[in-house]
């Protein structure tokens, strides 16, 4: 897609940057209802080659724009005010009137009649939800695929999946249906689709973006979090998501500074990142994956960046990060009426298997484990910045392929083994952030995940837009590549 030159209409407006976008709307120099326009456009173009976003709602969005405050109200001072900005909404949360089927035939049909938290933050706040974006079947899975919905598919190469969980929110931004997906992530589920569709995602620190699910209010391993095209689009979108509310027990107040600005300020001295390509050989991952990682840490250490080859030993990581994952589909999944259960698919019922039959002494060791896990990272961050790993060892597979048999010629004996690179974060809460590193030379796309120290959200943020600016890679959406 081209940018618009002189005039703010039609679908090239979905080709600028959503703070440009917010910016315009600001000033009155666009409407809502052009962006709505664009947008029910855009998506009406790229949706058959990508099945993104399979539920819209631009009527509803049409008619809660009568309920946008005035720009001129107390509301459109919040730092985050999106001011009637279209934005998508992951299909695991209500959205009231909406369509919501969490990929699961039980709920294909449902209709909620209230919002999710999240769904009436980013409203009050100007956001305008025009369309729920596909996902696994409760989001579990690293192929946003399910029998409700179909198979979402990669912008950069239809052929492709395009990961999991959010893989429909990181497609409808990267083929520019919305400007902003919200998304949510326990294994990897933001950070994988981040970069299978060359996009920005962040698994922030717990309650900074509200809490946990619904029957697991304190759980802090499953975080909702913010989908851009850039770091600075991001920067906006979590000051919108970011804030307390007494419904999420463990949500955080909004910083004293916002993400924007923090952003945006001056690093007082160069990063120190320290680099690993495989995290000391804890998964495999492919050649070609390698070669863009060590070309974007040349590109950063070019720009002024310390960059080491250095991963601390983090003993147990495996087992820690399964037993608490196990333990959030125990709570979230494993307690459902037998009618919800009878129609769950298999993976899912794997899943739920594992958490309710783990043994007890098992989930105590994970948690004394994670504080260890989590003193060692405290030691990491007095001599670096962050630690920068993959986000997966392996570029976008087919979109019927469930997960990759092999990768690096090693085979994945386990599901999970493949998304081992998402577990440092969860099981230590830290915050992480999946940048587009670079394309291979068949064209896919390549992450690289940032891991920052306990609510570093404004460090990472920071240097992920020092090494955005080092790569200098497109942030606009593309039109679908279509190969069959």
């Amino acid at each position: 897609m081209t940018r618009p030159n002189t005039a703010f209409t039609g679908p090239d407006l979905c080709a600028l940057p959503a703070r440009e976008v917010v910016d315009l709307l600001r000033k009155g120099q666009v409407s809502p209802a052009e962006l709505l326009d664009a947008s029910e456009a855009r998506t009406a173009a790229v949706e058959p080659s990508i099945n993104a976003m399979p539920t819209t709602c631009f009527d509803r969005a049409r008619a809660d724009t009568a309920n946008l405050p005035d720009r001129k109200s107390a509301a459109s001072g919040h730092p985050a005010w999106l001011a009637g900005l279209p934005l998508s909404i992951k299909d695991l949360n209500p959205v009231a009137g909406v369509r919501t089927t969490m990929g699961n035939p039980y709920y294909a049909n449902w209709v909620p009649e209230e919002s999710d938290l999240m769904v009436e933050r980013l409203e009050s706040r100007g956001g305008l939800v025009v369309g729920k974006t596909n996902t696994p079947e409760f989001g579990a899975g690293g192929n946003s695929t399910n029998r409700v919905l179909g198979a979402t598919r990669n912008p950069w190469d239809t052929r492709m999946n395009a990961g999991g969980s959010s893989g429909g929110a990181a497609a409808s931004v990267s083929a520019g249906e919305v400007w902003l997906a919200h998304g949510s992530d326990l294994m990897g589920s933001i950070r994988t689709p981040a970069a299978h569709c060359s996009v920005v995602g962040l698994r922030a620190a717990p309650g900074r973006c509200g809490g946990g699910g619904k029957h697991g209010l304190h759980q802090a391993e499953a975080m909702q979090g913010p989908m851009a095209r850039d770091v600075r689009d991001l920067a906006l979108f979590l000051d919108a998501m970011t804030g307390w509310d007494p419904r999420a027990p463990i949500s955080l107040d909004a910083p004293a500074i916002p993400f924007q600005t923090a952003m945006a300020t001056p690093l007082a001295n160069a990063p120190r990142i320290a680099f690993s390509e495989d995290q000391n050989g804890f998964s495999p991952v492919e050649s070609n994956v390698r070669e863009v990682l060590r070309t974007a840490m040349t590109a950063a250490q070019g720009a002024g960046a310390m960059v080491e080859d250095y991963c601390p030993d983090l003993p147990g990581l495996n087992e820690t990060y399964s037993a608490l994952r196990g333990m959030n589909y125990g709570v979230s999944m494993g307690l459902e009426p037998e009618e919800i259960q009878a129609t769950f698919g298999d993976r899912l019922r794997s899943n739920v298997a594992y958490g309710m039959n783990q043994d007890a002494i098992a989930i105590y060791a994970a948690i004394r484990n994670r504080s260890e896990l989590y003193r060692i990272m405290l030691s990491f961050f007095d001599r670096y910045d962050v630690l920068a790993i993959p986000v997966v060892g392996i570029v976008p597979g087919p979109v019927e392929e469930e997960f990759p048999k092999v990768i690096a010629g090693q085979e994945i004996q386990a599901y999970e083994t493949w998304l081992r690179f998402s577990f440092l974060a969860v099981a230590t809460l830290l915050p992480a952030l999946a940048l587009p590193a670079g394309f291979t030379s068949e064209g896919l796309p390549v992450g690289l995940q940032l891991i920052g120290p306990p609510r570093g959200e404004a460090k990472l943020l920071q240097i992920g837009l020092f090494i955005e600016e080092a790569l200098g890679l497109p942030a606009g959406p593309i039109d679908p590549i279509v190969r069959h």
